[in-house]
């Protein structure tokens, strides 16, 4: 497939640039995505900002890992798939060899691969992830819906760690795109869900993923959450689950402060490399608490994800403020770094025929 195509490249914090990229030519057990819709991710911001440890650990490189398009090319000994397939690529594959994964704890993988460059016309897809985690979209799904797999995957993992019971008090913290999804990954389980976050649009949208209330605490201090939340919880006793989703260490302690005896914190949301927490150890002690992380996805997720959007039992598209032409991928990152919007979806020249040059991010 000689030509160029139109490439997001992380070169630093803050620097990245569209430019012009040779189309890649699949090798062997690998295949070309011809991208159709990439979606924003929170992940994909902190990374703007702050760099990643694990994703860019030689700049320049691709940016991006929500995806879904068309398979434009395959290489020698790919089976299954043809040009032409709609699919959904995950971001990894676990190598399904290493201490971890012969447990089946695949997203600690000690050679987790993991798939950068969604911000882009087309995508290599590796041997790994075509062999372990690439989806054919069921007939009538969109490609922005399906680029949404991803997040959701994790949401579940998430939710499923939590170790929900139906009629649990669940609590998130945060109502940015993961900690919606979480609330309806809950919902699901047949949770009382309550999420507190910042801005009318994101509590609106907690609503509609099925919260039972929601809290604006954007100008509260700590201290204030901590009763405004109390105080909603059975007896206020606190939540039976608690799921931090905004990845701050002030965030992580108030988590810690709002759940009941006996019950579970999810850190789910990552903190800056380097940052810590301070706790204190009575209540964890004597309150029996489940302190715990939960990173990532896996291949079981990833297929449950993409089973729920397909069923339309989770309407992951209500997250999209906005779609963009791939051109405007910085001009995205700036407005969520503004608090502007949710999710955006970042449509190639190919298939934005039908976009405005400057999409309206009130839309």
């Amino acid at each position: 497939m000689p030509g160029q195509m139109l490439a997001a490249m992380f070169y630093a914090p803050g620097d990245v640039r569209l430019e012009e990229r040779p189309i890649p030519e699949p090798g062997p057990g690998e295949l070309v995505l011809q991208i159709a819709a990439a979606t924003t991710c929170g992940t994909d911001v902190k990374t703007y900002v702050r760099g990643h440890p694990l994703l860019f650990k030689h700049p320049p490189a691709g940016f991006g890992h929500e995806a879904a398009g068309i398979v434009a090319a395959v290489g020698p000994g790919v089976q299954g798939w043809k040009e032409g397939d709609a699919v959904v690529a995950a971001n990894s594959a676990p190598c399904d060899r290493c201490f971890y994964c012969r447990r089946g704890r695949y997203s600690l993988c000690e050679d987790l691969l993991l798939l950068n460059g969604a911000y882009a016309e087309y995508l290599l897809v590796p041997a790994r992830i075509v062999q372990r985690n690439l989806y054919r979209l069921p007939q009538g799904l969109s490609f922005t819906a399906a680029a949404l797999t991803e997040p959701l995957a994790c949401a579940l993992h998430g939710a499923e760690e939590s170790e929900i019971q139906p009629g649990d008090t669940v609590l998130i913290i945060g109502a940015g795109p993961l900690g919606l999804l979480l609330a309806a990954a809950a919902r699901l389980m047949g949770a009382r869900v309550l999420v507190s976050g910042h801005g009318a649009q994101r509590l609106a949208l907690a609503r509609h993923f099925g919260a039972e209330q929601v809290f604006e605490t954007g100008s509260l201090s700590s201290e204030e959450q901590r009763a405004l939340l109390r105080a909603a919880t059975p007896e206020g006793r606190g939540a039976d689950v608690v799921i931090e989703a905004v990845g701050t260490p002030e965030t992580w302690e108030l988590a810690v402060s709002l759940v009941r005896r006996g019950g579970l914190v999810n850190f789910f949301g990552g903190c800056a490399s380097g940052t810590h927490i301070s706790l204190e150890t009575r209540p964890l002690h004597y309150d029996e608490l489940t302190l715990k992380g939960v990173f990532h996805h896996t291949p079981t997720y990833f297929a449950r994800a993409l089973e729920l959007i397909a069923s339309r039992q989770i309407p992951v598209e209500a997250l999209i403020t906005a779609r963009f032409p791939l051109a405007e991928t910085v001009t995205a990152l700036h407005l969520l770094l503004q608090k502007q919007g949710v999710k955006y979806a970042l449509i190639p020249p190919a298939f934005a025929r039908d976009l405005p040059r400057r999409a309206d991010p009130g839309e």
